[in-house]
């Protein structure tokens, strides 16, 4: 059963019996978004504020419009990348009007995710390969932290794009601010330790380590007297500090709304970041979706063209009153998972307490420094362009280290929308070298038969990432068959994505006490010793030992 089309189970906890752990972990999940809503407002571009109202609009909204269960609703450093250019290119200079018309296109955006729902688009999330997909991200994570090591020294970079703005850390490090830098490296020691010891130590991960990185910075803001421009001298050098390394927000949060400017809304450039924003948004957000699912103890298949809708939705709200475009974030989720969380009820707290916090008690927030938002946006850019990923990527095959690698470059070199499509386009050459046939790679040819109680669906020429949907569709009819076999004896060609999609498949069956057996992959040469490596087939040989 496909899970989009998955009814809610029924024995999925109520509100009643849940809000006591609903409301613990939606407490300790506000505590790490805060920070991080800040953080990634500032880093896009935006008043600091506009994190704060996107999550509010997350929680308080968005979780009674279908949102999968277990997901928090907010900001992403994910989309920091897009938000940051729609701002800078649609203001030409102007930051406060490349604001204003970067809501338009949020607007927009969220209108065509809402009608991705309606059109029940959630299965996309199958379609894009893996390797692009981490290859985009860890591009993201490389541009956060080339824009944020700046930010935590004290320093402004002259460089705006993210390979100049790397090659520029050198000259700020002879820089450095020494005040606002110790809080930016005390920050970062915090949360790369505490990363380090919770794996010892589990009790720490009930802990946030944002929290921890707050506790220290803001005493150190204040006992360097932050909130007063002033300068002091270290090693014989005079150096400034003052309000502008800490958050500003205005008086109440009524004074933040910000309404769009819609008058260069059909420019080229708008209509760039329409896409962008609606593309990676709602991929972002599914493939988030679909993760959480797997680390939720009960196993509950969330509806993912409803949670797009809440997306949406969520997205057309907040980009009317001033906010950043939200998706379903993966590090809140997951914490939000390891704190508790019984329903959806912890995200529509974490949301209630953000809006409280800042509508009583928004000078707390003045005090936090930018340098420790900037440690936690470049822990987050670290765990997305970790070393780890290269490594596991290049584990799986040289191909897909190949598309991955190529996919960051031209991401950094361009943009995001250019990146993808050229990755996507790169593995396409891949598997036409490999021996696919260009009709193969849209319409797989799969025949169906009855065998011994058992639905078999021989898939023959291609089983690849751009007609994995048709192979998906073609399990899908037969919901009510207790097993189904996929036969790739015929295929040239399995790629990673579809390895991957079917293994996940295999567990969503056994877990409806059902089971998806993939065959014929005994005459097939694995790219590597990786299980879901792609295969390619040996006319005239065995290789049993690749299945």
């Amino acid at each position: 059963m496909h899970p989009q089309k998955q009814p809610v189970s029924p024995s999925e906890p109520t509100g009643g019996s849940t809000w006591k752990s609903d409301i613990v972990s939606g407490f300790l999940v506000f505590l790490i978004a805060l920070p991080l809503c800040l953080g990634i407002a500032m880093a896009s571009g935006f008043p600091p504020v506009a994190g704060i109202l996107t999550a509010v609009v997350g929680g308080v909204v968005s979780t009674w419009l279908g949102s999968a269960r277990l997901t928090i609703k907010g900001p992403a450093a994910g989309l920091i990348v897009i938000a940051l250019g729609a701002v800078t290119e649609l203001g030409g200079g102007d930051m406060k009007l490349g604001y204003r018309r970067a809501l338009a296109t949020i607007v927009v955006a969220a209108v065509l995710q809402i009608l991705f729902a309606v059109l029940r688009t959630g299965k996309l999330g199958d379609f894009f390969p893996s390797a692009v997909v981490h290859g985009m991200l860890a591009a993201i994570g490389v541009i956060i932290c080339s824009k944020q090591i700046h930010t935590l020294m004290g320093v402004t970079p002259k460089a705006t794009a993210p390979l100049p703005l790397l090659a520029e850390i050198p000259h700020s490090l002879g820089q450095l601010n020494p005040e606002i830098a110790l809080i930016g490296f005390l920050g970062l020691v915090i949360l790369f330790g505490h990363a380090a010891l919770a794996r010892r130590v589990p009790l720490l991960k009930r802990v946030p380590a944002p929290l921890l990185v707050l506790l220290v910075a803001v005493p150190l803001g204040i006992y360097f007297d932050l909130d007063h421009e002033h300068t002091f001298t270290f090693s014989q050098q005079a150096f400034s500090v003052g309000p502008k390394f800490l958050v500003n927000l205005p008086g109440n949060l009524l004074s933040a709304i910000t309404f769009p400017d819609f008058s260069a809304v059909f420019s080229a450039v708008s209509i760039k970041y329409i896409a962008m924003f609606a593309l990676v948004g709602s991929i972002e957000s599914l493939l988030t979706a679909k993760a959480v699912d797997m680390l939720d103890p009960e196993k509950r298949r969330s509806n993912l063209d409803k949670d797009l809708l809440a997306t949406g939705t969520g997205n057309l709200i907040a980009g009317l009153l001033g906010g950043l475009p939200m998706i379903s974030e993966v590090v809140r989720s997951s914490a939000n998972i390891g704190y508790g969380a019984k329903s959806r009820l912890s995200n529509f707290f974490h949301g209630l307490f953000l809006l409280l916090f800042v509508a009583f008690v928004p000078m707390l927030i003045h005090r936090i420094p930018l340098a420790a938002l900037a440690a936690m946006l470049i822990f987050t850019g670290v765990r997305l362009a970790s070393p780890g990923e290269f490594v596991k990527t290049f584990r799986i095959g040289a191909e897909q280290f190949l598309i991955f690698s190529f996919t960051l470059g031209v991401t950094l070199a361009t943009d995001l929308l250019v990146g993808v499509a050229s990755g996507i386009v790169l593995k396409m050459v891949v598997h036409l070298i490999n021996g696919a046939r260009l009709a193969g790679l849209f319409r797989p040819e799969i025949e169906e038969r009855m065998e011994d109680g058992r639905v078999v669906l021989r898939v023959r020429h291609a089983a690849v990432f751009t007609n994995f949907l048709r192979i998906k569709k073609h399990i899908e009819r037969h919901a009510q068959v207790q097993r189904v076999e996929v036969d790739l004896t015929d295929a040239r060609l399995v790629d990673h994505t579809v390895m991957e999609r079917l293994h996940e498949l295999e567990g969503e069956f056994s877990r409806q006490g059902r089971q998806l057996h993939i065959s014929g992959l005994d005459q097939h040469r694995s790219f590597s010793s990786h299980p879901l490596s792609a295969r390619k087939k040996v006319l005239g040989g065995s290789l049993s030992h690749s299945s």
